[in-house]
């Protein structure tokens, strides 16, 4: 069957034999230049071209978003409040994991013209790949309710108060629709609307940062000089369990997949591979300096005075306004402001995650605003009962957090431990998998992510357990949650010795 050539075509569920795709061939970019005849690409990569890069650039700062959503604001403001400039230097080698992995994903997407959940629906048995997307599923509900709540709290600000919680979350659900009216437009347009976003929080941050006026000196000192104390472990840990985002790894190595790519010649490929390394680098350069503004802002205003262990989303606006005043424009909003575009930002860039999970895993081939509804229904629902709650109960937000950040850091060996499984084997990357040295820093940075979420988890859990009941439920679990994990490794090496010769990329000998 012939893909479709509107979106109106589709029908709402269909079961013909075509395949779930990220894109369609008519959504995706045509590159300038890319397919043309002028040149032998199959093993020689194209020269550099400017043009070029600003067409490929896009993916990269959607997915720097993750980085920014209110989740990793919070982190960022407890982490200076708390620990001053002391972890910067831990954020800059954070954001540098953090690239690495969606380099990775990116790579996974590009040489094999499929995305994660795709790839894990062929790769692991039914019952695997389904607790893989209950798996992911659940990290995106978690994240969505931080980023809805963040939005809500942002419109609660700018309103005055006049605007409940609850309503805001009403307000921010919209956004999907939102979403569909923009992507109608095509993806170049969709990227530029998150641009502005980006643009807007850089903007709200950078002016909060020269309000604050930091020390130039202990800056500098917090990003070269590793220092770390028992009283800012917890930090610590949490601005690197926050820093990669599960929904994020399989979000990237989808939304490669908007350019059109001639995946038979090995040189365009590595083209593409280059141009997005390259965007992806800038974006996360540009998400660091953002996540470094707002916790130099906290450090200088907050660090060693009682407030710091008090100081969370809710609150931080008022603290910032009695802290430096009203000035030109009141620097409440404009944390206000920066906080709403990074809760929209991120709401719409997970129903597009959510698209792609759903879409990979179970190969339901949906009309994409039934797509967009059905996956911002499963946050909406928890979502609004935590707004009706604590629109009243403020205080009991932070707990919230707490339990949603251990949610994510559950689910984060279930993207990694695929994505490396599978960039790693050349029966499914071809030429372009990944070498032993890469390899073994890849799983080095994984195997310290995971070490560093564990310790979140039993720390978090020592504190929560209580009685028998719940200490055995956590005792199966566990066991059940590691037994799983070394399933996945194993099927890592089960992979490697598949019967069959080595896939290449199409086209490719």
């Amino acid at each position: 069957m012939p893909p479709y050539e509107h979106e109106h075509e589709r029908p709402l569920l269909t079961d013909d034999e075509e395949e779930e795709t990220a894109y369609d061939s008519s959504e995706k970019v045509v590159i300038l230049g890319i397919n043309d005849s002028s040149g032998d690409f199959d093993e020689i990569t194209p020269p550099f071209s400017w043009k070029k890069l600003w067409m490929f650039t896009g993916p990269g700062f959607l997915m720097s978003i993750a980085f920014l959503d209110p989740g990793n604001l919070e982190g960022d403001l407890q982490a200076g409040a708390i620990a001053g400039y002391s972890l910067l230097w831990l954020l800059f080698w954070a954001t540098g994991m953090g690239l690495l992995v969606q380099l990775l994903a990116a790579r996974l997407g590009v040489a094999t013209g499929r995305h994660l959940a795709e790839l894990c629906r062929d790769e692991y048995p039914t019952w695997a790949r389904m607790v893989l997307w209950v798996m992911a599923e659940l990290a995106l509900i978690g994240a969505d309710i931080q980023e809805v709540i963040g939005s809500a709290i942002a419109i609660k600000i700018l309103s005055n108060g006049f605007v409940p919680l609850w309503a805001g979350v009403v307000i921010t659900a919209l956004d999907c629709f939102i979403f569909l009216f923009l992507e109608n437009y095509g993806v170049r347009k969709l990227e530029a609307v998150f641009a502005v976003l980006i643009a807007t929080m850089a903007l709200s941050f950078a002016w909060m940062f020269a309000d604050a006026k930091p020390n130039g000196k202990e800056l500098l000192l917090g990003i070269l000089i590793p220092k770390l104390s028992s009283k800012t472990i917890q930090q610590a840990v949490g601005v690197v369990g926050c820093i990669i985002m599960p929904h994020n790894v399989f979000l990237h190595s989808a939304l490669v997949q908007s350019r059109q790519i001639d995946r038979s010649k090995k040189g365009r490929v590595q083209e593409a591979l280059n141009y997005y390394s390259i965007e992806s680098t800038i974006a996360l350069v540009v998400s660091f300096i953002i996540n470094l503004f707002l916790t130099t802002v906290f450090a200088k205003g907050f660090y060693g005075t009682e407030l710091a262990n008090t100081i969370g989303l809710v609150n931080a606006g008022q603290y910032l306004q009695e802290k430096y005043g009203g000035g030109f424009f009141p620097i409440l909003y404009i944390w206000g402001i920066g906080l709403l575009a990074a809760g929209q930002s991120s709401t719409i860039t997970g129903t597009y995650a959510g698209q792609f999970i759903m879409g990979g895993f179970l190969n339901l081939r949906l009309k994409k605003w039934l797509r967009a509804l059905i996956t911002r229904s499963f946050a909406i629902v928890p979502t609004m009962i935590v707004a009706l709650v604590f629109d009243t109960n403020e205080d009991s937000l932070d707990n919230l957090n707490e339990w949603l950040n251990i949610l994510q850091s559950i689910q984060i060996p279930f993207a990694l431990i695929p994505l490396l499984c599978l960039v790693s084997k050349e029966r499914i990357m071809g030429t372009f998998k990944i070498g032993p040295f890469l390899q073994m820093v890849s799983w080095l940075v994984a195997a310290l992510v995971i070490v560093i979420n564990g310790y979140l988890l039993v720390d978090f859990f020592s504190k929560e357990a209580k009685g028998i009941a719940f200490t055995t439920g956590i005792s199966v679990f566990t066991s059940a949650y590691v037994a799983f994990i070394v399933y996945l490794i194993s099927q890592g090496f089960a992979f490697s010795n598949w019967c069959g010769q080595p896939k290449q990329t199409p086209g490719i000998e």
